[in-house]
């Protein structure tokens, strides 16, 4: 006689429809609590379709009325709160597609003037200022963190570009390889999408009446800022350059006020420039390299009926000494200029640009990027056709114009 096994799991499950139990209508129609859904359970042996759940009742209208408020109210604080700091509204940040839109100017013709480099002569030029005494209003095309090497050439490479390169350097960048942060422009210059264009024109727009949208002030960056030693023996946000400049329209730059009173901010731009220009230090090869490439890039544009500048801003001390210990005048600013046959503008040979304020040693005040905009424009007049003074240009500016006290000042 065969016996019935003892484990339960063994026994053949009973067909829904052969159950004593089973009720065949509350497959379809057996009535569910509100805001449930009918499971694999209420039907069984039946394809199960996409599961429904009851809406419950509820004042949507007043729930969606009070999240709106709520998000206005911490909206207007956050916003309250960015301008106590310091941040205003306009201020349009840079982005690669905005030295793009600019780039595209830069093939009208040989009266063409182009500011390339780095954040020094980004900041240090004042475009108004500029135009008031050559009647020109140049591109300006420098960007901050990067190497103006890269730049030159992508000017010499467009046979379209006839007009006056005006190269500022800070030798220890200069002489470095890759663009650093302006790689991204090179490459939105190569290709720019319609939706990274359709960005800049939608975020230009909102940054325009907003402060908090300035994205080195972003919620994530404040919190990730805060902690020092986040990573034991690694660079953190903490290490990072926070916000230096302020931008407006056609990419005029300068350095952020709130660094000419904030001691903290100051003084953490201070330690950012000197821990690296500390580990900065160009070899032989990456030297004649790099001067071997202006070369080549001034004599493609010179080929052309166009010519190239230099222009070499100051700095202060104790960045100064620093900058000065990697590399000396001699094999960095004076070299290159020979090897280049170029002529260029050094700040040290400029009585009027001695005694500027620079509070965090490496970029002038608005008010002195004013002043040296004004002292280095007239030299570089002298040794270009490409520069004429206007007649009716505004007189020149001593540096008494923008000095002040307790400021670092150049050497």
């Amino acid at each position: 006689m065969a016996m019935p096994s003892s484990t339960s799991s063994s026994e053949s499950p009973i067909p829904a429809d052969r159950d004593p139990g089973f009720d065949p209508a509350r497959l379809h129609h057996a009535p569910l609590s509100p805001g449930l859904r009918l499971t694999a359970s209420d039907r069984p042996g039946v394809a199960q379709p996409v599961p429904q759940r009851d809406i419950p009742a509820r004042p949507w209208p007043a729930i969606a009325s009070a999240a709106l408020l709520g998000v206005i109210l911490l909206s207007t604080l956050w916003e309250w709160q960015m301008r106590r700091i310091g941040l205003v509204p306009g201020d349009l940040g840079d982005d690669p597609s905005a030295w793009v839109e600019q780039r595209r100017h830069a093939d009208a013709g040989p009266g063409v003037v182009a500011i390339i480099g780095d954040s020094r002569i980004l900041f240090d030029t004042d475009l108004d200022r500029f135009q008031r005494l050559t009647g020109v209003r140049p591109l300006q095309l420098a960007i901050a963190g990067t190497n103006g090497l890269p730049f030159l050439e992508n000017l010499a490479a467009d046979t379209a570009f006839s007009g006056l390169a005006i190269v500022g350097i800070t030798e220890l960048s200069y002489y470095q390889p890759g663009a650093g942060r302006g790689s991204g422009a090179l490459a939105r210059w190569a290709w720019e999408s319609p939706k990274q264009h359709a960005s800049l024109l939608l975020g230009r727009m909102l940054k325009r009446r907003l402060a908090m949208l300035d994205d080195s002030y972003r919620f994530s960056n404040i919190v990730a800022r805060e902690d020092p030693d986040w990573r034991p023996g690694a660079r953190g946000p903490y290490d990072d350059v926070w916000k230096m400049m302020v931008t407006v329209d056609g990419r005029q730059s300068w350095l952020w006020p709130k660094l000419q009173h904030d001691a903290a901010l100051r003084a953490h731009a201070r330690m950012i420039w000197l821990t690296l220009f500390r580990f900065a230090k160009p070899t032989p090869a990456l030297i004649a390299a790099a001067q071997e490439r202006t070369r080549a890039a001034v004599a493609k544009i010179r080929a052309r009926g166009g010519d190239v500048v230099f222009v070499r801003p100051p700095s202060a001390a104790p960045l100064r000494p620093l900058e000065d210990s990697k590399l000396p005048r001699a094999l960095g600013w004076d070299a290159l200029l020979r090897a280049a046959d170029v002529r260029g503008v050094h700040a040290d040979d400029l009585p009027a640009a001695r005694g500027l304020v620079l509070p965090d040693m490496s970029h002038l005040t608005h008010a002195c990027a004013h002043v040296f905009t004004d002292v280095y424009v007239r030299a570089l007049a002298e040794m270009t056709p490409r520069l004429r003074i206007m007649a009716n240009a505004p007189p020149a500016l001593p540096p008494a114009a923008c000095t002040g006290p307790n400021m670092q000042a150049a050497p």
